[in-house]
């Protein structure tokens, strides 16, 4: 089965979190928890957990998000996790990630499992999609 819909961030928190010891690289590693809401056959909210190695300026980085998602796919109706990573070289999206934590799933959505990914369009608008089943 397919769900889709669209996302926004509705909130990006920096966390200060330091590696130990601290290890000095070309492209600075941060963490973030963000928080989204979701449209369409998707509908809900997240919590995330959000790391990334990113240099701001090039546009070129890897990020790696662990999401715990609470709504509805498809007026199914429940929650689960699911990771998600990618790498940008500019402006472009390669070496993408994304599964359905095994075992996460509640409610309506107990069993589910799959895969999916994220896209954003030229004129911003984030998209995402789970390609799942339920057990």
């Amino acid at each position: 089965m397919r769900a889709a819909g669209t996302f926004t961030v509705s909130g990006f928190t920096p966390a200060a979190v330091a590696p130990v010891p601290p290890i000095a690289t070309a492209v600075p590693v941060g963490v973030a928890t963000m928080e989204k809401a979701f449209a369409g056959e998707v509908t809900g909210r997240s919590a995330t957990l959000f790391t990334a190695a990113y240099d701001q300026e090039s546009g070129v980085g890897t990020y790696v998000a662990m999401e715990s998602f609470e709504g509805t796919l498809a007026g199914r109706e429940g929650a689960f996790n699911f990771v998600h990573s990618a790498t940008t070289l500019g402006g472009d999206r390669r070496h993408e990630h994304f599964v359905i934590v095994p075992a996460s799933g509640t409610g309506e959505l107990g069993g589910i499992s799959g895969t999916g990914g994220l896209a954003i369009d030229e004129d911003g608008t984030h998209r995402i999609w789970f390609d799942y089943e339920l057990a």
